[in-house]
């Protein structure tokens, strides 16, 4: 049997996997730890930024109210309209679009910053994904990224997954994007620097324990819903217990809430 992906099936399945359960709630907890990243970028008001794979909007919204000129775009079209409907409702100027990583729908030499945060990182064409970024970005410009390392939470957290809903064959892992080697090689041309650190995803807090937390992913994270729904009930209970593990080791909270501890890889390129 051939290992040669379908990526036009693999992309309905990833966009059904992320129109699942409630991003927009979900993104909640994870939203003011992705505002301290995007404060920690120094974006300059008046500059263009494109926020691939922007979800809900968790740093395009706030980058437009800070008087950045930003465009979001997603491949779930669910997400684009709630970021929207979001930009809406506060008078922002910000622009999303319904689009591919892999093929971004945008001119050459766009954006002065290109930017994602765990997001790009699940598209199943990682060159295609780097090369896309490169094209859009402005010489002079900045790629940044923050992608889940494979020893991280989330690369835990992925394994306990993959152990009951197996990714499909001949795809690069996502967490591949959190490993300084690969991104130095998808990154070998067209840029001038890159800078790769290693951090801990700040301020994700949860008001429940582990054992909530792993029910609030089934209710609201696509893929997770995706997988619990795959399984019968004796791998709904072995995957519920290996989340809570998962969650309870990355715990840093023993006041009945949930802080996780998730690694992830910032990356900083500058294109030529």
């Amino acid at each position: 049997m051939s290992n040669i992906p379908n990526i036009d099936e693999i992309k309905v399945k990833m966009r059904n996997a992320w129109n699942a359960g409630d991003y927009g709630k979900f993104a909640t907890y994870m939203e003011p730890g992705a505002i301290e990243i995007l404060n920690g970028w120094n974006i300059a008001p008046g500059e263009t930024m494109l926020d691939v794979a922007c979800g809900s909007g968790q740093i395009s919204i706030p980058a437009a109210r800070a008087g950045v000129k930003v465009t979001g775009v997603d491949i779930s079209p669910n997400w684009i309209a709630f970021a929207r409907n979001r930009a809406e409702q506060e008078g922002l100027d910000a622009q999303f679009d319904e689009g591919d990583a892999e093929s971004l729908p945008y001119e050459d030499n766009s954006f002065d910053v290109v930017a994602t945060i765990v997001g790009a990182m699940f598209a199943p064409q990682p060159e295609k994904v780097a090369s896309e970024f490169l094209r859009v970005c402005k010489s002079g410009g900045r790629i940044l990224m923050v992608n889940w390392t494979p020893e991280g939470m989330v690369g835990h957290m992925f394994k306990e997954i993959g152990k009951h809903a197996p990714p499909p064959p001949g795809v690069a892992p996502p967490v591949l994007w959190g490993d300084e080697k690969t991104v130095r090689e998808r990154f070998l041309d067209g840029i001038d620097s890159l800078k790769l650190t290693r951090k801990n995803y700040p301020l994700w807090t949860y008001p429940f324990e582990p054992a909530e937390l792993v029910q609030f992913f089934f209710d609201f994270y696509g893929p997770t819903e995706k997988a619990y729904g795959s399984l019968d009930e004796q791998g709904r209970d072995s995957l519920r217990r290996g989340l809570e593990t998962v969650f309870s080791n990355h715990n840093t909270d023993t006041n009945g809430t949930t802080t996780l501890q998730a690694e992830y890889l910032e990356v900083e390129a500058v294109k030529k």
